[in-house]
């Protein structure tokens, strides 16, 4: 993982979202399953957004191999979270995105999650698929860094 704090010029796609209440832990920042559950949301929503249709009817679909959060400022209530992602590489059954979190107007992220996709046969997930299906390359080739 990068060891830099990212800023906002890293990113390719964006959200806002808001934070709940019910996010906020007893000492007021936000749990971290809520982050884990907003990195999950954020891609996902771009790969329906992009391909139009149920990402999940596809005869492939993306299986979470891997995920992980660097935690650099407190996220809480109530102001809305600007969730940025790119897509660090694009393998022969797996994508690796980047997700930053931001509260604020700050140009750092409060933090940034590691979230890796590994493609499968939707009939059979034990089965990976090589290589990723031609539509989702061309739905997060445009958010491809480095």
């Amino acid at each position: 993982m990068a060891t830099e704090r990212p800023t906002r010029d890293d990113y390719a796609h964006w959200e806002r979202v808001t934070t709940r209440w019910a996010d906020i832990d007893v000492l007021g920042h936000m749990n971290n399953a809520r982050y884990f559950e907003l990195i999950d949301t954020v891609v996902n929503n771009h790969l329906f957004s992009a391909l139009g249709a149920d990402i999940r009817t596809f005869p492939a679909v993306g299986v979470v191999a891997e995920v992980g959060c660097r935690y650099f400022a407190e996220i809480g209530y109530p102001e809305p979270v600007d969730v940025g992602v790119y897509v660090e590489s694009i393998g022969t059954s797996s994508i690796i995105y980047r997700v930053g979190l931001f509260q604020g107007e700050g140009d750092q992220a409060c933090a940034e999650g590691r979230f890796v996709h590994v493609y499968v046969d939707n009939t059979d997930p034990a089965r990976p698929v090589t290589p990723i299906p031609a539509e989702i390359r061309a739905a997060v080739e445009p958010l491809r860094r480095g």
